[in-house]
């Protein structure tokens, strides 16, 4: 009887561990807000006034930007897009600023029923606003901040065959001072390398990049992934800073190195400056659906024989752990598996491996499962040998009942001396599952958060691993294979227990509906395994006299 609950403790546990990321997206410890007048760095300390002297960085309303050529115009210069196409970019840059406004990944689809059109990362639909700007600030000094135009040598530039680098430069002059703003990208990288660089006889000032974003919400309700702002550095590791958090008060700190990003499922933008660079991070508000995260650098000189130069990363694209811990430290992190990190990067190490071997995530699901299925073997073996007996002397426990069922406490005695009798333990079916549930969870997330699995095909009528079954046949098997599990296992003496078994099939079957097809593929898997080992003991364990 007590074996049967196994089923309940792991529903209950993954319950809680559903409630406690809801939890702490509403009540986790708010960002450190610094006192920043009293914070010093190597630019002499910041102070709140450097946060207003940043200009309002949204684009002025009624502003369309779109692929036509002039676009407005500011003191006899037109305002225009810059058409920029890589292997795996195709973007567009405002000469207003060099704003990055519009952004798609042309490895990425924009869904399973769009497959023909590109993921756009970056918009300005207002439901989906989403832009990178950079800009310079001097107070002394003429500089250019995401409101000035540019001047762009061309309306269009392509990384053509043969060539692994592609530079677009937008010149900006005033009152003496002469800004390039170069963007480099490289094949194959979702880096983009901007730099400003000032020519000018006497000039001081710093420059500033910030990711700007309309409130928007994560993809399903039913999936806990997270959409907002993130902050790292050694000091502050990786803290989230959300819309809710940006709209109740501006985060302010000095930050040395680190890196500033606004991510989604499974993609991401990421300003990284110099590393050892020491820079003011800020968060603001400007509007009821504008939300900004910010940095900003020390001042920088510039004389007549020294031009000053100012280098940053800006990072669009999916979270590709490989290559994000590569360009950052703790860019990784990103791709959240939350405190089961530990278990949850060689579990995605492994998945890789096996797709390296089938080039199929599907197959790479299903041989990660029967691996963790036999590396916990034993540890399962032990819990079924006890669910075997349990269900052996489930005729005595009946007897029992009958004989002391309005006397707990002597049916309770009766229920141990029999234990004792058949060496058994009574909790000996519940602690190796409970045990292994840490890594069920971990691999919840490595499924979850793999932009691999996106639009991922496996076989038959699955052709998306990252969406809900469309024929709900896997939902339907994993309730299949519950029962059949359940029917293998001691039969609960309760009756209120007995009816609660029964309709756990149904409730499961009906709550992993939502579920994408590869967690749901997991589990079918894993079930189908544990059904056929349980069997077997079960089935050795009966044959004993």
């Amino acid at each position: 009887m007590e074996n049967q609950r196994t089923i309940l403790y792991l529903a209950f546990f993954f319950t809680l561990f559903l409630l406690y990321q809801e939890w702490q997206k509403a009540y986790e410890p708010q960002p450190v807000i610094t006192n920043v007048g009293q914070v010093s760095s190597v630019s002499g300390g910041h102070s709140d006034a450097d946060l207003s002297s940043l200009p309002d960085a949204v684009i002025p309303t009624g502003t369309k930007l779109d692929n036509a050529s002039p676009i407005a115009s500011e003191e006899n210069i037109s305002r225009q897009s810059v058409h920029v196409v890589t292997d795996v970019l195709d973007l567009m840059i405002d000469t207003q600023g060099g704003t990055v406004y519009q952004l798609d990944l042309r490895d990425y689809q924009l869904s399973a029923e769009q497959m023909d059109k590109p993921f756009r990362l970056f918009s300005t639909k207002e439901s989906l606003y989403h832009t990178a700007q950079s800009g310079l600030v001097s107070s002394a000094h003429a500089a250019p901040n995401h409101k000035d135009i540019y001047q762009a040598e061309k309306s269009e530039y392509r990384l053509e065959e043969g060539t692994d680098e592609l530079k677009v430069i937008l010149h900006w002059q005033k009152e003496g001072v002469i800004v390039s703003k170069v963007f480099t990208f490289t094949r194959d990288s979702y880096v983009i390398d901007v730099e400003h660089v000032v020519t000018a006889n006497d000039w001081s000032g710093s420059e500033y990049s910030q990711l700007v974003r309309s409130l928007q919400e994560r993809e399903s309700t039913m999936i806990p992934t997270y959409v907002g702002g993130v902050v790292f550095n050694d000091d502050i590791k990786y803290e989230k800073v959300d819309f809710d958090d940006i709209e109740d008060q501006n985060f302010k700190a000095d930050m040395k190195g680190g890196w500033i990003a606004m991510i989604q499922h499974y993609f991401l933008a990421a300003w990284v400056p110099d590393q050892k660079q020491d820079n003011f991070t800020y968060t603001s508000h400007p509007n009821s659906n504008r939300y900004i995260l910010g940095m900003r650098s020390p001042a920088v000189s510039a004389t007549s024989g020294a031009p000053a130069t100012f280098k940053s990363q800006l990072v669009v694209g999916p979270k590709l752990q490989d290559r994000l811990e590569v360009i950052s430290p703790g860019l990784e992190l990103v791709v959240d598996y939350g405190v089961l990190t530990i278990l949850a990067k060689p579990l995605f190490w492994l998945l890789k491996f096996y797709h390296s071997m089938f080039d199929n995530w599907g197959w790479a699901i299903i041989f990660l499962t029967i691996t963790v299925k036999i590396a916990f073997y034993w540890l399962s073996a032990k819990g079924y040998r006890s669910m075997a007996r349990m269900r052996k002397v489930g005729p005595r426990m009946q007897q029992l009942k009958e004989r002391f069922g309005d006397d707990r406490q002597r049916m309770s005695a009766e229920m141990m001396k029999m234990y004792k009798e058949e060496k058994i333990n009574p909790l000996g079916g519940c602690f190796p599952i409970l045990i292994q549930i840490p890594v069920f969870i971990a691999l919840y997330w490595v499924l979850l958060e793999s932009v691999e699995m996106r639009n991922a095909p496996f076989a038959l009528w699955i052709q998306n691993l990252s969406e809900q079954d469309p024929y709900f046949i896997l939902p339907i098997l994993m309730g299949v294979t519950m029962f059949i599990q359940q029917k293998l296992n001691p039969a609960p003496v309760d009756p209120v227990q007995q009816k609660v078994f029964q309709f756990m099939p149904f409730v499961f079957t009906i709550f992993f509906l939502f579920f994408p097809a590869g967690l749901v593929l997991y589990w079918v898997v894993n079930n189908t395994l544990s059904i056929i080992q349980q069997w077997v003991i079960t089935k050795r364990i009966e044959a004993e006299k």
